[in-house]
């Protein structure tokens, strides 16, 4: 069974820093593109980050670019999201996905990905 668990979430105070993970069993996915997006409560899901399965192209979205730093482990099977100067906008439920297919090119949108974990809860105080 595919499986992605994300973890690293709670409560920070506006200005600091967590680190998400997003660990996948049931398969590889050193050669799929992945990415991070996030729903806030009332709002519709939308893209944080992704990153190609090399880990040599990344892109973000305009409200976490030179804030967020997505990154990746192939040998763990592990996806990354490293978050600093949070701020209370930032509050969501983070989900990690997947492409399916291999050696696909990143996207933004969530209609590309199959795989999706659970979610984790971060939240910002300010």
């Amino acid at each position: 069974q595919v499986q992605l668990v994300e973890s690293g979430g709670g409560l920070v105070q506006a200005g600091g820093s967590l680190r998400l993970s997003c660990a996948a069993s049931g398969r590889s996915f050193s050669r799929n593109a992945m990415g991070w997006f996030r729903q806030a409560p009332g709002k519709e899901r939308e893209f944080v980050a992704a990153i190609h399965w090399s880990g040599g192209s990344t892109t973000y979205s305009d409200s976490v670019e030179g804030r967020f730093t997505i990154s990746r482990d192939n040998a763990k099977n592990t996806l990354y999201l490293q978050m600093n100067s949070l701020e209370s906008e930032d509050t969501a439920v983070y989900y990690c996905a997947a492409r399916g297919g291999y050696y696909t090119g990143i996207s933004s949108s969530a209609d590309r990905y199959d795989y999706w974990g659970q979610g984790t809860q971060v939240t910002v105080s300010s």
